[in-house]
């Protein structure tokens, strides 16, 4: 517990920012994403976004944690059966492919995570519901977040909706904490049994970030020593919010005029800054 640490007013206004500029890069991008364009066309228009326009920092872009070799773009475009950590590039994309595009932006030293599944063209049947699943998946977590609840109980929300729908939960990768640091404790892991793991406390800020499953939850590396693939092919969605622990609830931090609104079943009223 005491390596978890709590953030200031300061700190936490300086998340506020971070937050919406990295949100409004995914507001940003979303008109590009269509058949034709590549992962490398989308990483090279937030790049400039986030540079010129913003004057922010991609966390992403030479981000090297220990074993292994330095990430070479500035976001993260994760298509189809890809997890996480898709490596932009020129992989063009076609009527029917799903993304998930991953923006971590850093503002006088902050870092404002937060991701977001897109459509190209028009998606399968299959596709759509296991993006809405997902997407339902990271508010049941974020609404589960109030002082004195536990990590445990996130997790366990998340994967009971997840598998009540058929999908599986993947282990390998969490949510975290973040602030000055892009990846701090705790672990939030998208799976678990309540009342276990950190209790939360006011302060404490992290991603509830689920990668869900179409198939099965296994997953394999690529040789590229970043991308991560379903091991079964299954397609696989993600959603990811930055959450700041208030004294009565949640504040989602990664908020902005184009993020869509929470699900209809999510009561907004118990925290100040998402959209009713």
């Amino acid at each position: 517990m005491m390596s978890i640490s709590i953030k200031t007013e300061e700190d936490i206004q300086g998340m506020r920012i971070a937050g919406r500029l990295a949100a409004e890069v995914l507001d940003y991008i979303g008109p590009f994403v269509k058949p034709g364009v590549t992962t490398g066309e989308l990483d090279r228009l937030c790049h400039e976004y986030m540079t010129n326009v913003q004057g922010t920092i991609p966390a992403p872009l030479n981000y090297c944690p220990p074993g292994y070799t330095p990430y070479p773009k500035a976001t993260c475009t994760s298509v189809n059966d890809v997890v996480c950590h898709g490596i932009p590039g020129d992989k063009v994309l076609k009527n029917g492919d799903v993304l998930n595009i991953d923006i971590t932006v850093i503002k006088d030293g902050y870092h404002g995570d937060t991701s977001r599944m897109f459509f190209v063209g028009e998606p399968s049947i299959l596709a759509k519901r296991l993006s809405e699943i997902t997407y339902e998946c990271m508010w049941i977590g974020i609404a589960k977040i109030k002082p004195g609840a536990h990590l445990g109980d996130l997790g366990f929300a998340i994967q009971q909706h997840a598998e009540k729908a058929g999908y599986s939960v993947v282990r390998e990768f969490c949510g975290h904490g973040i602030g000055k640091i892009f990846h701090e404790e705790p672990q939030v892991l998208h799976y678990g049994r309540p009342g276990t793991l950190d209790k939360l406390v006011p302060g404490m800020i992290f991603t509830v970030e689920p990668m869900i499953n179409a198939g099965r939850r296994e997953i394999r590396e690529m040789g590229d020593g970043w991308t991560i693939k379903t091991k079964d092919r299954s397609l696989s969605a993600q959603w990811e919010h930055t959450v700041l622990v208030t004294e009565t609830g949640y504040e989602v931090l990664t908020v902005s005029a184009g993020m869509p609104p929470p699900p209809a079943f999510i009561d907004p009223s118990k925290n100040s800054t998402v959209p009713a």
